[in-house]
Parts: structure tokens; C-alpha cells; sequence
């Protein structure tokens, strides 16, 4: 098995409403989500997408945006991957047309935390200080931490540099990437400046 021969892109997530009534955020935010460019599938813990790399990121912004809009303290964990030697292509949608389904425009205000891992490569180090310095140059960068980096700002900025770090990344000469993310909204803890 090779790395990188696979273009299909995946995201296992789960979302984290801190509402009593968390169903109905969590059923409501991937109703109201077009979902028609990825293949997609829920178990008893997590959600996973499997598709071209702008609808995944376009679904997972989507998701996390109408869940955001209800008001309540949300969080989301994610995991992207992409060129993974054990990928299949089946269930992937890697034929749809390109052009993404979710346009919604809502601002929101978003903390996160990202970890880059370029697998098998052994120069990794300089793709994610690279990264990092991407974050900087986009103003999304908030703070060094041990084992992530905190990226914050309008959730479509923030969704952007992620989408542009994983395919830049990924374009490197060793492409299984993986990346995660852990994103919180309307924290009470998000304060003055920070609402957008």
C-alpha cells in the first residue's frame, strides 16, 4: 500500500451541543445541511463524510454553522484525513460535480485548536511551522499551545485557512495527511470583542 493515491477526503466528527435538548441541534444542523456532494454515515459516537476535499470542508462548516445559530454553547471535534494507504473507493462520491451546495453567510465568532500531521514524511516539522505561519499571515492565529495551535475569528475565515493548510499540505510529495480539529461556539467564556 502506497500514501497519497487517493484523493478521497474524510472527516469523522462529533458534535457537542451543551443544550438539554441536544438532539434536536444535532439532527437540525445536518437537516438543514445539503449534503448531496459527500456520502456520509452516523453510528452510536461519530458522523463520518467521504468525499472531494471542498464539499467535505463545505459540509463540515455547514453542519457547525447551523449549529451554532441556535444559540447554544457548541463544540465539535473532527478528524480529517486524506491519502490514507487503507482507503477504498467506494462510498466516496468522488464523482459529483465540484461546485459546493452550502452558501449560508452567517457570521460567528469561533475558537479553535488544529493539529497537523503529515504522515511518512520525515520533514513534517517544516510543513506545519509553515502552517502556522499561514495562520499568522491570515490573522487567524491565537495562540501557541502544547500539542495544537489555537486558531480563532469569523467561522468562514477560520474554515478557510483550514480547507487552504490541508490541500496545501497534502500537496507536498508525502500526502497522507491527517488533521484535527476542535472548535468552540458561543462559549460563555467568548467575551467583548471576540462576537462578531
Amino acid at each position: 500500500m502506497e500514501c497519497g493515491t487517493s484523493k478521497i477526503v474524510g472527516c469523522r466528527f462529533s458534535l457537542h451541543p451543551m443544550a438539554g435538548d441536544f438532539i434536536s441541534v444535532i439532527k437540525g444542523a445536518l437537516e438543514a445541511t445539503d449534503l448531496t456532494g459527500v456520502w456520509k454515515h452516523t453510528d452510536d459516537v461519530s458522523t463520518v463524510i467521504r468525499g472531494q476535499e471542498q464539499h467535505v470542508f463545505n459540509v463540515i462548516k455547514a453542519i457547525t454553522l447551523h449549529a451554532a445559530k441556535t444559540g447554544e454553547h457548541v463544540a465539535i471535534n473532527a478528524t480529517f484525513s486524506a491519502g490514507c494507504p487503507g482507503d477504498t473507493a467506494g462510498d466516496s462520491y468522488m464523482d459529483v460535480d465540484q461546485e459546493v451546495h452550502n452558501h449560508e453567510e452567517t457570521k460567528q465568532y469561533v475558537s479553535s485548536q488544529f493539529a497537523l500531521y503529515p504522515m511518512n514524511n520525515p520533514d513534517y516539522m517544516s510543513v506545519i511551522y509553515r502552517e502556522v505561519d499561514r495562520a499568522k499571515e491570515r490573522g487567524v492565529f491565537n495562540d501557541s499551545m502544547h500539542y495544537a495551535s489555537g486558531i480563532h475569528g469569523d467561522i468562514h475565515e477560520v474554515f478557510d485557512f483550514y480547507e487552504e493548510t490541508f490541500g496545501k499540505s497534502r500537496s507536498d510529495e508525502h500526502r497522507h495527511l491527517v488533521m484535527t480539529m476542535s472548535m468552540s461556539i458561543n462559549s460563555p467564556s467568548h467575551k467583548g470583542d471576540h462576537h462578531a
